[in-house]
């Protein structure tokens, strides 16, 4: 990730596994800047090491894992001040990788992410707490700072957290919660900011892009949000080249939305479904439909 401004402290950060992980990856890094940190690529150069682990299938467990002690192991040579281990795995293990990592120095799940700057404030001013764990409640922002660590002219747009689903086999809902949707001035909001410097192409994300706003009309007076209205709100935005929409389940996918796909020149000809099995059975047992 490229540096934003200059600043006196440097933090070298490593973000694995899926986009929604990054976007948080993204907004920690915002919050840094704002606080007077600078970006370096080189870990080697940095005061401040953070890993943003993803926990959620085997390979990405034992990545994250390697890099956890590949970046204690230059804490160990004094060659940097703070390990933070932050994201999905964390809140997942919280407790087992607490206790088995004494060489780091941080610990923040997916429900405190957004104070990494005081968390680590609070530790340069002698404060000794190590854990720091929270239900994931956050939604960000239009205006929450944010550092687009893609290309220029792309970005992801995070439109909801958590899930509403229970599929058997999935951690989702224990590492990120239940699904809470932004309202759709926010997205909207900050898509045209992401446009507005330069992004050309934007890929809506969430853990269900046909869930979006179910959440909001069962417990908001008034509202309205569905996940056709984000993609007619996005298609109106000028400048705005192209809109891919990531991860619809298939039973959420109407024909309105269909059409509307077809029809409008913004929006990728592109559908992005989960496909577990064929067999009717297995996926009971999934508790899949």
């Amino acid at each position: 990730m490229q540096a934003g401004h200059a600043g006196s402290k440097k933090v070298h950060f490593v973000s694995l596994g899926c986009p929604k992980n990054l976007v948080d990856g993204e907004i920690m890094l915002g919050k840094l800047l704002q606080d007077g940190y600078s970006i370096t690529e080189n870990s080697e150069e940095a005061d401040t090491v953070v890993i943003n682990t993803c926990g959620f299938v085997e390979d990405a467990k034992k990545e994250s894992l390697e890099k956890i002690f590949e970046m204690t192991a230059l804490k160990e040579q004094g060659v940097v001040k703070n390990v933070v281990v932050a994201g999905c795995l964390t809140q997942r293990y919280k407790d087992d990788l607490v206790e088995g990592l004494p060489e780091a120095d941080l610990f923040i799940g997916s429900g405190e992410f957004q104070n990494i700057a005081e968390i680590l404030r609070k530790k340069e001013d002698g404060d000794s707490k190590k854990a720091f764990f929270a239900l994931p409640t956050y939604l960000q922002e239009d205006d929450t700072p944010r550092v687009n660590s893609g290309p220029s002219y792309r970005a992801y747009l995070k439109i909801s957290e958590g899930c509403l689903k229970r599929c058997a086999f999935c951690a989702i809902p224990k590492i990120r919660g239940n699904l809470q949707s932004r309202r759709l001035k926010s997205v909207v909001a900050e898509a045209k900011l992401l446009v507005a410097g330069g992004v050309r192409e934007l890929n809506v994300i969430s853990h269900d892009f046909t869930d979006y706003g179910f959440d909001l009309r069962r417990k908001v007076l008034g509202a309205t949000e569905a996940p056709i209205d984000v993609l007619r709100e996005l298609s109106k935005i000028d400048g705005l080249d192209w809109v891919r929409v990531l991860y619809l389940y298939p039973d959420g996918i109407t024909d309105e939305m269909i059409q509307l796909i077809k029809n409008e020149p913004k929006l990728v000809k592109y559908f992005d479904m989960p496909l577990q099995h064929v067999n009717n059975r297995l996926l009971k047992s999934m508790n899949r439909q």
